[in-house]
């Protein structure tokens, strides 16, 4: 059956548009016994119906946040909880993220296989409020604290106030020393590069990326018995590439390349160790383009590389739109392609943030997203579709 809808062009004006065949991914496909550990960065449902302020206090869903968790676990992806994409630290508190991460690590026992960790920051503290890092260390303690006692793996997010209060590399390796010291089971480093969060500029204490991964990696070197990985987002393919094949053996690389992820994650086949070829996942596109990553990295665990580009990547086109600077504000499309495949019933974000992006920016998306194949319900993404459409006085759509 043939489907359409006007959607507003450059100009503009409104132009027809007709959606392509719906894919269908295979059931084997999407459980995938995959040769990549792959977490999928997740977001959280609103709740529009909460009498609060969105500006300054979260209301969040927990029934569709914790359904849409077990979502992409059934897709056989694991979860990386209270991450950026969850709008930590951009609506997000530390107490309701507390909170999320105990309602995911209840659900997860109860999904069989499902893999969590959880990003474990200092925002509860205000960078402002930081004297020096032994603030910064107390901030990261309470926070590793509390996830532990849950029974959870921590990913230790980069920390604005440490950014702040840092004077030299020197203050960096103290802080990690300290905070790897005592880490009860091996973590995930998380280096988030100035594009998503311009308060971590100079983050490992210089602006220069080949100065702050050497010192990135001297902490690691130190302590590679308590890193299971590092996640970079730089969006920069090549320096990836570079601190993978200078990483300890055992330690991963888990991509958070939302720009080049389908060769990173393939991997190049070169260096002198296993951990140095390939990249793992740790991505928020995947939450925006779960079955494809789905069935793409079961295909590649199989040892079908054509068939994982194939479906890996005509997804680049829309990551790199909902990724387009300013780049913090990617969550607004992953939360509307949730929506829009009926995972959440309404386009409304903590913080008000569905408004960060314009009509003509989801006009576009949508567009990428047929293209991509991943509409999952097309009928439901046009009604959808209309509906912003309508919002924005665009009736005969």
């Amino acid at each position: 059956m043939s489907i359409a809808l006007k959607l507003p062009a450059g100009d503009g004006n409104l132009q027809q548009y007709q959606l392509r065949e719906a894919t269908r991914f295979t059931a084997q496909q999407l459980r995938p016994q995959t040769a990549r550990i792959a977490y999928s960065a997740a977001h959280v449902v609103a709740d529009p119906f909460a009498n609060h302020d969105p500006s300054t206090q979260s209301a969040i869903d927990w029934d569709a946040t914790m359904a849409y968790r077990r979502h992409l676990w059934s897709l056989g992806l694991g979860i990386a909880e209270a991450m950026d994409t969850a709008q930590r630290g951009m609506g997000l508190d530390w107490a309701t993220s507390l909170e999320l991460i105990r309602r995911s690590l209840d659900a997860a026992k109860d999904t069989p296989g499902a893999l969590i960790a959880s990003g474990c920051g200092t925002d509860h503290l205000a960078p402002e409020d930081a004297r020096n890092v032994d603030d910064v260390i107390r901030a990261y303690e309470e926070q590793m604290e509390a996830i532990e006692a849950l029974g959870g793996t921590l990913i230790i997010m980069a920390s604005r106030a440490l950014a702040r209060v840092a004077k030299s590399p020197s203050d960096y390796e103290r802080v990690y020393d300290r905070i790897l010291g005592q880490a009860r089971q091996p973590v995930v480093l998380h280096w988030l590069g100035d594009m998503f969060d311009p308060a971590l500029t100079g983050y490992w204490g210089t602006a220069n990326l080949d100065d702050a991964m050497d010192t990135a990696l001297g902490i690691i070197a130190a302590h590679s018995s308590k890193v299971d990985g590092i996640k970079i987002s730089l969006l920069d393919k090549d320096k990836e590439i570079a601190m993978r094949r200078r990483l300890p053996e055992g330690v991963r690389m888990y991509t958070g390349d939302d720009f080049n992820y389908p060769e990173l994650i393939a991997g190049d086949g070169v260096g002198a160790l296993e951990n140095h070829r390939q990249s793992h996942a740790l991505l928020g596109i995947f939450d925006a383009i779960a079955p494809a990553a789905a069935a793409a990295l079961g295909e590649l665990a199989a040892g079908h590389t054509a068939r994982y580009y194939n479906i890996l990547q005509p997804t680049v086109a829309l990551a790199r739109h909902i990724f387009r600077a300013p780049t913090r504000f990617y969550k607004t499309g992953v939360v509307f392609m949730a929506w829009i495949n009926g995972h959440q019933p309404h386009f409304t974000m903590v913080g008000g943030q569905q408004s960060a992006r314009s009509l003509q920016h989801f006009a576009e998306l949508f567009r990428l997203a047929d293209a991509a194949g991943l509409l999952e319900r097309p009928e439901l993404a046009v009604t959808r579709m209309k509906t912003l459409l309508a919002m924005n006085g665009v009736w005969d759509a």
